[in-house]
């Protein structure tokens, strides 16, 4: 009953990263650039892989999800901070801090297992072309893909019902543009060191683990691609991985910065700048990385820009 009193009704106040200095309202024009960018980006690379045909292959189905995961993660952070910056209602419910939490940290942890998956991909297809269709195939990839939604919500739901177990009745002011949970444990007025234990294991099983995946499955696939003998074949290895690798170090080097170090070296400022970087920076390069660099991927986007010019022609020269 204590802890119904001092925290169900608790309104938190998130002090955001930009003040309203001109530098400031830049910046901010600026994010809001990027999102538009990202949430456009991804919404297109995952309607032009359910559209194309041609591109229902493992790869793609794990590159639609990873677009799926980048529109779902920038749209939970951002809105609520163009929200709160517009509007100076800087008030988020225990309800709201909660939700964000959950989908937060649920989607980092499901896009960190797809990463891993997507390097498995990779390596089977380059080191094993010949028996790819059955170590890879539909139901297989479905499978994993499923299996990464589901290890990233039992993330986040543990991590949700750790965080919302602490009394918050300390100052209320979270210093974050959103609710992080780093941010969120200096408010609670008990002990949370048994927690940060629990979410430094987290974060060992959520990044460790798949960038172990990663590097293995990478260190396999260099050998093969270097050992090959067609120049041709030797670039299209080194364009499609270099893609993913880039997106795995800018993803995963960002996340271990931010939640493998000790708590004592971490600071507000500090911790705002990281998370803007790989909550939003990132969804909206996987989008461009992917598809600047992936002939397959462009071929379909101008197959799907000639399909929707022939859909206007087809309208606007239609007699009434």
């Amino acid at each position: 009953m204590v802890w119904r009193n001092q925290t169900l009704n608790l309104d938190f106040i998130l002090l955001g990263i930009f003040d309203y200095r001109p530098t400031h309202i830049f910046l901010f024009s600026l994010v809001l650039g990027i999102f538009t960018v990202a949430f456009m980006g991804n919404t297109l690379m995952v309607l032009l892989i359910y559209l194309d045909t041609q591109l229902h292959t493992p790869m793609y189905l794990l590159l639609s999800q990873l677009s799926l995961m980048d529109l779902m993660l920038i749209s939970t952070t951002v809105p609520k901070m163009a929200f709160s910056y517009l509007s100076g209602r800087k008030s988020i419910s225990l309800a709201g801090c909660g939700i964000q939490i959950f989908f937060y940290v649920s989607l980092l942890g499901a896009e960190c297992f797809l990463l891993a998956v997507m390097a498995y991909d990779r390596y089977v297809a380059i080191c094993h072309p010949l028996r790819y269709t059955i170590l890879m195939n539909q139901k297989r990839c479905v499978f994993m893909t499923v299996a990464s939604w589901i290890l990233g919500s039992l993330d986040g739901t543990i991590v949700l019902v750790a965080a919302l177990s602490f009394p918050y009745c300390s100052s209320l002011e979270i210093h974050h543009f959103f609710c992080d949970v780093a941010a969120l444990l200096p408010l609670s007025c008990t002990d949370t060191s048994a927690f940060e234990n629990l979410l430094f294991i987290c974060c060992v099983v959520m990044l460790v683990l798949p960038v172990s995946v990663i590097i293995g499955s990478y260190s396999r696939v260099l050998q093969a691609v270097i050992s090959m003998d067609s120049k041709e074949s030797r670039r299209k290895a080194f364009t499609i991985c270099s893609s993913h690798l880039s997106v795995v170090g800018l993803y995963y080097g960002a996340a271990m910065f931010m939640y493998m170090r000790p708590a004592s070296n971490h600071t507000p400022d500090q911790d705002k700048v990281v998370s803007a970087f790989y909550t939003i920076l990132t969804p909206m390069l996987n989008p461009l990385i992917y598809s600047l660099r992936n002939k397959e991927v462009s071929k379909g986007f101008q197959k799907l820009l000639r399909k929707g010019k022939l859909i206007l022609y087809s309208i606007f020269e239609c007699p009434l």
